[in-house]
């Protein structure tokens, strides 16, 4: 990088200095901010006088329990309580391992968690609920510590990681525990596991499909361009229809496959599609002299693409495939069609009783709430790894 290239060094200013500089420059800068600000505080205080002394909260501390985990039987909730601890220590170690990245996305997990921690003081799930989502949540700052102070080597904490995978699997589904079928998931349990596996699977599968559509084999490539280019010709819910109804005709008599697992595959081919096209583009911006420059010193195509190549590519749009995971994060709603009862899903059925009627409000305000804490914390997490791997500026 040269000196003219370099970002120009910022001025650190005061307070007073940045709000004359960046608000009050002018006459007309200070009347839209006054302007701005007096807007801000009116909606301020409906919002709140609508929250503290109208909102009917008892709809959400009543049905906490099936926002959360949906007919997940209370006797076995304890394995959630458990992967939920072991993620809680993880993400703690890793927010001091790796940085900032990951700070992002253990703020999110212990503030998700005291959010509903304090939710829970008024509800009827018991006050070893609470006790459990708090010691999590002060789980996270607790190894966040300890991995500061001690330090714990990278490739182990990765490793564990993926451990987590199987030991999830093991825990909520029962393995050698009392089953729980995916039918009785639901709530933000099902919600966050359609993302994830959605969001692992699409990406590599996505990858593949982009080196595909540009490989010199006609096969590969061909076969790669159409499934893209079917894919992304029909929504989501087309997809979601087929998977629910159609596949379970062509498979044979004997061979059943639940409605989630159904439910998981249409949203992650849906989602590899998308992944292709945004790798693809990363992969169309790097210089043709740096392919010649890897042939010139002897590496085979495959070790080009992965050494070379994809590093680069994969760097390059991760603004626009975290902005197609959040996307992803969102459509999980549309499982409801096929009858799967998600957060939102959960949410219309709760107003189905009669003595939710008329609470749309509190619980569309709890819905979203929990959305935007999920969706801002992948935001942040992108924007803190573009800037450690110099996105845009190197």
């Amino acid at each position: 990088m040269t000196a003219e290239t370099l970002p120009p060094p910022r001025t650190v200013v005061g307070p007073i200095a940045w709000l004359r500089q960046n608000l009050f420059s002018g006459i007309v800068s200070s009347i839209i901010t006054l302007a701005v600000l007096a807007l801000v505080v009116w909606v301020l205080l409906i919002v709140g006088g609508w929250a503290v002394g109208q909102a009917r909260w008892d709809v959400i501390s009543g049905n906490l329990r099936l926002f959360l985990i949906g007919q997940y039987p209370v006797d076995q909730a304890w394995r959630l309580w458990l992967n939920l601890a072991v993620i809680s220590v993880l993400s703690g170690l890793s927010a001091a391992i790796f940085g900032q990245t990951t700070r992002s996305l253990a703020i999110a997990i212990s503030a998700l968690q005291a959010l509903i921690a304090g939710l829970t003081l008024v509800s009827p799930l018991g006050p070893l609920v609470t006790l459990a989502l708090a010691a999590n949540a002060v789980a996270v700052w607790v190894f966040y510590t300890v991995g500061m102070k001690l330090g714990v080597p990278r490739r182990p904490l990765v490793i564990a990681w993926i451990a987590t995978i199987p030991l999830s699997y093991v825990l909520i589904y029962g393995v050698g525990l009392p089953q729980v079928g995916p039918g009785e998931w639901g709530g933000l349990l099902l919600t966050v596991l359609l993302a994830l596996v959605g969001i692992v699977l699409s990406f590599p599968l996505g990858v593949l499909l982009a080196l595909g559509r540009r490989s010199s084999l006609p096969a590969a490539r061909i076969l790669s361009t159409g499934y893209i280019e079917l894919i992304r010709g029909v929504p989501l819910i087309t997809l979601l229809f087929m998977a629910d109804l159609m596949l379970p005709l062509l498979l044979p008599g004997e061979l059943r496959i639940d409605r989630v697992v159904r439910a998981m595959g249409g949203i992650t081919l849906f989602s590899a599609a998308y992944v292709a096209e945004n790798v693809r583009g990363g992969l169309q911006a790097i210089p043709t002299g740096q392919v010649e420059a890897s042939n010139a010193l002897g590496l085979n195509p495959i070790q080009t693409n992965l050494y070379i190549v994809l590093p680069q590519a994969l760097r390059s749009v991760i603004p626009a495939n975290v902005g197609l995971f959040i996307s992803l994060l969102k459509d999980t709603t549309l499982v409801t069609i096929i009858g799967l009862f998600e957060l939102l899903g959960i949410g219309r059925a709760i107003l189905a009783q009669p003595e939710s009627l008329g609470a749309h409000l509190e619980v569309y305000t709890f819905v979203a709430a929990v959305f935007f804490v999920l969706c801002y914390a992948m935001s942040q997490a992108s924007y803190r790894l573009e800037r450690s791997l110099g996105v845009g500026t190197r």
